[in-house]
């Protein structure tokens, strides 16, 4: 059983493209817990919220991981984990917190999705200056290099992205 991590900035497609992904491969996709946090408690969050989120995330995905693997799954899909999370922490402030450094419940392979796609304002997003999903996008990438783990850029529109993000799995 592989556990793919979809990873980059807000409004690149993650969730989009990993309910399509999972109705694909027949299998499960674990929601973005700090989503449904942020429209449940707000934006305005420090340190400790995002350490929250990000260990909630940490046991969804861990928990859907074990589903798969009971009913001999091939896949599971995660929509982030906490290295993502490490990323909104040096996005918001600077700077993470040595849990994320000590984190190592790393997937087997992350999908990096490309800031080729308009950004979508939905309420919840914050960083749509181009320099800022810039920014964000270099600090994704430099997180997962960073971290040494597998990964492939995922880029295009639609189809193209959907293609992009299967050839990526199945190598």
């Amino acid at each position: 059983m592989k556990r793919i991590c979809l990873h980059g900035p807000e409004s690149t497609g993650k969730s989009t493209l990993g309910t399509r992904l999972a109705a694909h491969l027949g299998c499960e996709v674990v929601p973005e817990y700090g989503r449904a946090y942020c429209e449940a408690h707000g934006t305005d969050i420090g340190m400790a919220e995002l350490i929250h989120i990000a260990q909630t995330q940490d046991a969804m995905n861990r928990a859907a991981a074990a589903r798969a693997a009971e009913l001999g799954a091939g896949y599971v899909l995660f929509d982030t984990d906490p290295l993502i999370t490490s990323v909104w922490a040096h996005m918001m402030f600077g700077a993470a917190d040595g849990y994320f450094d000590a984190f190592a419940g790393f997937a087997d392979h992350y999908l990096l999705l490309d800031i080729d796609l308009p950004f979508v304002d939905d309420g919840l997003r914050v960083y749509a200056q181009s320099a800022e999903r810039k920014r964000f996008f270099d600090l994704c990438r430099a997180e997962l290099d960073r971290r040494g783990v597998r990964y492939t850029l995922v880029q295009g529109e639609g189809e193209a992205r959907f293609t992009a993000a299967l050839a990526a799995i199945a190598a």
